[in-house]
């Protein structure tokens, strides 16, 4: 496992990001135990790190402020992931904006691949654990079993071209986005973003990633009810304007 993550963070992409800003993203809720992991690896060239905390009972937002004291650390109106996103990106001040889950399992290193794609012209670049040079190490049979069926019925319904749907790995520019309205606040919002990105036209790349284990900590992944909601949001995507 170590040996296939260490070969995706070896990345060396020189990115002339001129006057372009880049903010990365993080969704909080009781990580202070992985943030030691994560808030070191990002990028210099990264010029906001923006955590929308979900009012962590924890510690995370103290230990946040003494690993990087420049982070802008700001708290969720609401609940769930899909809230947290929609007030980040919001509120972030970059052209470019990374999404980078803050359990350990995105690689930071990886985010130059990301934003690559977006200097060459396209307006989304999404995480794939299944092309090649990409991998997991965090999904049980069931569930890769389940995000194929997700991803295939996208494909069909929604005329994608894509190898995963459910994982929240992107980055994207911010102006392209505003194009974007989603309403999910849990696990489906992958799925509900996936979709409208491609019905609002933008250009969509996927770049390989590699997901490791969460760090520390337990995730609030249900696999039935969770699964129900992606499969409704499918559904729904379809007669939705």
């Amino acid at each position: 496992m170590n040996e296939k993550r260490n070969a995706n963070e070896n990345i060396n992409y020189e990115l002339d990001l001129k006057d372009k800003k880049v903010t990365v993203l993080l969704c909080t809720l009781n990580e202070e135990k992985n943030l030691p992991y994560i808030l070191p690896s990002i990028p210099k060239f990264v010029n906001e790190i923006l955590i929308v905390d979900g009012h962590s009972k924890d510690n995370t937002v103290k230990v946040a402020k003494q690993l990087l004291p420049k982070a802008r650390i700001i708290f969720q109106p609401g609940k769930g992931k899909g809230d947290a996103l929609r007030h980040g990106i919001k509120e972030a001040s970059g052209d470019i904006i990374v999404m980078l889950d803050a359990d350990g399992s995105m690689s930071p290193e990886e985010i130059p691949r990301f934003i690559k794609p977006l200097l060459d012209g396209y307006d989304f670049v999404k995480g794939s654990r299944f092309l090649p040079g990409g991998g997991t190490a965090d999904m049980p049979a069931h569930r890769i079993f389940g995000n194929w069926v997700f991803t295939t019925l996208t494909n069909i319904f929604h005329r994608c071209r894509y190898t995963d749907l459910c994982y929240g790995y992107n980055a994207f520019w911010k102006k392209s986005f505003e194009k974007i309205s989603f309403q999910g606040n849990g696990f489906e919002v992958e799925t509900e973003i996936n979709i409208k990105i491609k019905k609002a036209g933008l250009k969509v790349i996927e770049v390989p990633s590699y997901e490791a284990p969460r760090l520390n900590g337990k995730g609030n992944l249900h696999s039935l009810k969770d699964g129900w909601r992606i499969l409704k949001t499918i559904f729904r995507e379809l007669i939705s304007i």
